[in-house]
């Protein structure tokens, strides 16, 4: 029969089993502070274990308190997305939509503690089976990475320690980009919708900006008389401002989107005046009328680089132009076409077919001739 117990353990704590409760308690100090908890098991060996194993975090940098450990992921959630918003990060609402929608039915309601390697693991394997690409299953996974992260550094910490996550190989980098044959049929697509899509199209495809930029432009950022755009600093995603100089086709497109508009007012709007928001149906309207149904907006912007490096502009310059702010991004929108390869395949051609035309010196009489060699 048990009975009310105080075994205690040299140099910090005891074990006591309470009336009328079958689990031990677990009583220890640290600072001077008391903490008790249950044992949860009304094993004696496994509740003194357990003892043993808070004492050593109490005496650690690492300890988490009884109610800490109680915390949930959400509410890890709630401290990552405050954070969030006081640094003023632009991707605040695409971490909260991913959290909503993939994490929160999965992760939310577990105690942080409760969230192991082999959990977040089995999660990336159900994303995949569920048909989710890798990069989209980091991003995921980056989030709530950064949840822990926040939660170790909180004082009082309110995770004692962070699960590894895992980093999926991300082979699903896009190589869409327009052709010039397609340019046409896309430009006359998108003035059947309306100005606003047809500039739209001109601005990205020629610049290379992200969706995000093109919308938010305003008025007072277009100088048709000195022909050029500027995004000031905190409108990029980068925090950098920069100029461009339009092209005539861009200019002539944006007048009558600007024409009739205050300063403040945005330049993309529909024939209500109402700000272009989500455009979604009427670009796959558009890309359906010009025969390329899978290319997104986005495509437009790996487009512009390539075509600026194509045209002999320096690739400092064509960062500058579209926002680019290390070279390995750039790089990798920088996507070798298959036109790309046949037009160098037929440069190769045509230095073989001169190198061939050339005159062959007469060699001496009497001389050997020399074999050589191709590599």
């Amino acid at each position: 029969m048990k009975t009310n117990t105080n075994n205690k353990v040299r140099g910090s704590g005891s074990l006591r089993l309470p009336p009328n409760s079958s689990n031990y308690q677990l009583v220890y100090y640290r600072h001077g502070k008391l903490y008790r908890e249950s044992a949860r098991t009304s094993n004696e060996r496994k509740a003194r274990r357990l003892l043993q194993q808070r004492v050593a975090e109490a005496a650690s940098d690492f300890f988490v308190s009884p109610d800490t450990r109680r915390i949930k992921v959400d509410e890890l959630a709630e401290d990552m997305l405050r954070d969030y918003k006081l640094s003023g990060r632009k991707s605040t609402a695409d971490v909260k939509t991913r959290y909503e929608i993939h994490l929160n039915p999965i992760f939310g309601h577990l105690p942080a503690a409760a969230v192991t390697s082999a959990a977040i693991a089995k999660y990336a394997v159900d994303r995949q089976e569920e048909g989710a690409e890798n990069g989209t299953i980091n991003r995921e996974l980056a989030a709530l990475k950064r949840m822990f992260h926040l939660g170790k550094k909180c004082t009082p910490p309110k995770v004692a320690t962070i699960p590894a996550f895992p980093r999926l190989a991300e082979r699903n980098v896009r190589k869409g980009f327009v052709e010039d044959a397609t340019y046409r049929p896309l430009a006359d697509a998108a003035a059947r919708v309306g100005i606003w899509m047809r500039a739209m199209f001109e601005v990205a495809f020629t610049f290379g900006w992200r969706f995000s930029e093109v919308l938010n432009l305003r008025v007072e950022q277009v100088d048709v008389k000195s022909g050029t755009i500027r995004l000031h600093p905190g409108e990029t995603k980068n925090d950098e401002g920069r100029v461009v100089v339009m092209t005539d086709t861009v200019r002539r497109l944006l007048e009558p989107c600007i024409v009739g508009k205050s300063a403040g007012d945005y330049v993309f709007t529909r024939a209500n005046r109402k700000p272009v928001r989500d455009f979604r149906r009427a670009w796959k309207k558009v890309c359906l009328q010009a025969g390329v149904p899978e290319l997104l907006f986005h495509d437009l912007r790996r487009t512009a680089v390539r075509n600026m490096v194509r045209s002999g502009i320096p690739e400092r310059v064509a960062m500058q132009i579209s926002g680019h702010k290390t070279r390995s991004i750039f790089d990798r929108y920088n996507i070798v076409s298959e036109r790309d390869l046949r037009d160098a395949a037929r440069a190769m051609e045509r230095r073989s077919a001169e190198a061939a035309a050339m005159p062959q010196p007469i060699p001496e009489q009497g001389a050997v001739p020399t074999a050589t060699s191709v590599n």
